[in-house]
């Protein structure tokens, strides 16, 4: 017997049309191949980025607030914010998913502040089931089955699962051809608060990345382009590299290269911010 309490999670907050509007992706029946593209759509129309985080501390992680934000302003968001928003899709279009927090990079003992999801599909053949991280950095293209030692091409960058005593480690390979894990995560059952906790700490830790520096990301098939600091860089997945410093007057240039568009007041105290 368990007294924890089902989780809301607010998933009728999402206005759905509009949120398909948004990733230009039309209804889907709830099966692999239609989570395929919509995770695809997803990561390549909303940026990854950190903007609330520099200007206003812990963003609001609940369905209504990163509606309003990633769909009705069409800003970007960090981890919580991207798979917040991607499983009320995905739960309204009638997918089965679980919210699950990962440790980043395990191999260091990183904290658990990544959040990313699982989906279920029960057909003939049995179970499947697929990791969805439409919210790891802009690096994941497509869900990955979770089978041991699958390795799935992510825009060009290869990565691979294997499982742990409790749950799945995320790899990808580096420039030397070796394995390094991206992030560990278990099948725990979690509350909303768990969430909370997380992205308290991701806006606001002191070993956290977020609130110290501009992060912004967007993947294309084959490029990945990244705003961190004051570095503009652009990846090719054949290993060219192009990296650009830029100056804190340009963010009202480059950031809408990014699909971010910030007001003159946003602009000017994220430049204060960063200065």
């Amino acid at each position: 017997m368990t007294t924890t309490p089902t989780p809301d999670w607010g998933v009728e907050d999402l206005d759905l049309d509009s949120y398909l509007l948004r990733i230009d992706h039309p209804r889907v029946d709830p099966t692999p191949q239609a989570l395929r593209t919509l995770h695809s759509a997803h990561v390549r129309a909303i940026p990854f980025e950190n903007v609330t985080v520099l200007l206003e501390g812990t963003p609001d992680i609940t369905v209504k607030a990163v509606a309003e934000k990633m769909v009705g302003q069409r800003r970007g968001g960090y981890c919580f914010e991207h798979a917040t928003l991607f499983a009320a899709a995905a739960e309204q279009l009638g997918f089965t998913i679980r919210r699950r927090i990962a440790r980043v990079s395990p191999h260091r003992g990183g904290p658990r502040t990544h959040m990313m999801l699982v989906a279920t599909f029960n057909d003939t053949a049995g179970v499947t089931e697929y990791l969805v991280d439409v919210g790891w950095g802009a690096q994941m293209w497509q869900p990955m089955p979770l089978v041991d030692g699958v390795e799935v091409d992510q825009a060009g960058w290869p990565r691979t699962l294997t499982p742990t005593e409790l749950g799945w480690t995320l790899w990808t390979r580096g420039d030397d051809g070796e394995w390094e894990p991206d992030h560990e995560f278990d099948d725990l059952p979690l509350q909303p608060v768990d969430f909370e906790m997380g992205n308290h700490y991701a806006a606001t830790g002191a070993r956290s990345p977020f609130p110290g520096k501009l992060i912004v990301k967007q993947l294309e098939p084959g490029i990945s382009r990244r705003l961190i600091g004051e570095e503009l860089t652009v990846v090719h997945s054949d290993g060219r590299t192009t990296a650009t410093p830029f100056g804190l007057d340009q963010l009202g240039e480059i950031l809408p290269g990014f699909g971010i568009e910030l007001d003159h007041d946003q602009l000017a105290a994220l430049r204060a911010k960063l200065g």
